[in-house]
């Protein structure tokens, strides 16, 4: 599946899955796709030593977050990291407090992957950054794709990240790892993170089996947050029912995006 912006906004995936976020003149999305073998991934994942993890670094006292109230859900209060995704921050808190999200929706929600919007026309093929057209937010070293992971789609590099976000809605402990395509041309989902032949540091291994997530995703796309609370709000809106393009039957709104002051 990708995960992509309809100019298809979305990172090469080097994994038996393809995702493809839409964006900014064309599809900026995230997808899941399979890679055409007819074998499943045979090697484990590969660890090395341990790596820095920033998404579960606490906010402190008086830093901005970001509280995004979705109509008849409730609000959802994101994390950034400025520190080490400064564009990418800046370009979203730019956004919110120009009140640019205010009354958009999430276009693509796929259940146990990602829930993405933030694109103004609505059908995944809009959006821009607070300085017009596109960006690039780069790939922040200690971000990753954990449930709740918050992150820009793209149109197949991060140069291309303007104003379309997602956020990952897996449920704790499943990791969605890509996919293959058997004998019988069905295609299978792999979920077994140590059995995907991924490769990664031993300790975002050990949270990825603890919170779950979408390992497949990293390093192809710029993650600059991290929910921290409405986490069941974001997986309540990625079991929504939805057609065949992944678009929600009963639209899901974001009714009111703000930048606040964190109050511990």
């Amino acid at each position: 599946m990708k995960i992509k912006i309809k100019k298809t906004l979305f990172p090469a995936l080097l994994i038996a899955v393809s995702l493809v976020f839409g964006g900014c003149e064309g599809d900026s999305t995230v997808e899941r796709a399979e890679d055409g073998t007819t074998t499943a991934p045979a090697s484990a994942v590969i660890t090395t030593e341990d790596a820095v993890i920033h998404n579960f670094e606490p906010p402190v006292a008086g830093e901005k977050i970001i509280e995004m109230k979705i109509k008849d859900y409730g609000t959802i209060k994101i994390k950034l990291f400025p520190e080490v995704a400064a564009l990418a921050s800046e370009n979203f808190i730019g956004l919110t407090e120009s009140g640019y999200y205010d009354g958009l929706f999430f276009h693509r929600v796929i259940e146990n992957f990602m829930n993405q919007g933030g694109d103004p026309r609505g059908d995944g093929t809009g959006g821009q950054s607070m300085w017009g057209g596109q960006f690039d937010g780069g790939v922040p070293e200690g971000m990753y794709h954990f449930s709740g992971a918050v992150a820009y789609a793209n149109s197949g590099s991060t140069s291309t990240d303007g104003s379309q976000f997602y956020i990952v809605n897996t449920a704790e402990g499943y990791n969605y790892c890509g996919g293959y395509t058997d004998a019988n041309g069905e295609t299978v989902v792999v979920t077994d993170i140590e059995a995907s032949g991924l490769t990664m540091p031993a300790n975002v291994l050990e949270k990825y089996k603890e919170v779950g997530g979408v390992p497949m995703l990293d390093g192809n796309y710029t993650v600059f947050g991290q929910v921290i609370e409405g986490l069941d709000i974001v997986r309540q809106i990625g079991s929504v029912e939805t057609n065949a393009d992944d678009k929600p039957l009963v639209q899901v709104t974001m009714e009111d995006v703000n930048v606040v002051e964190y109050q511990g």
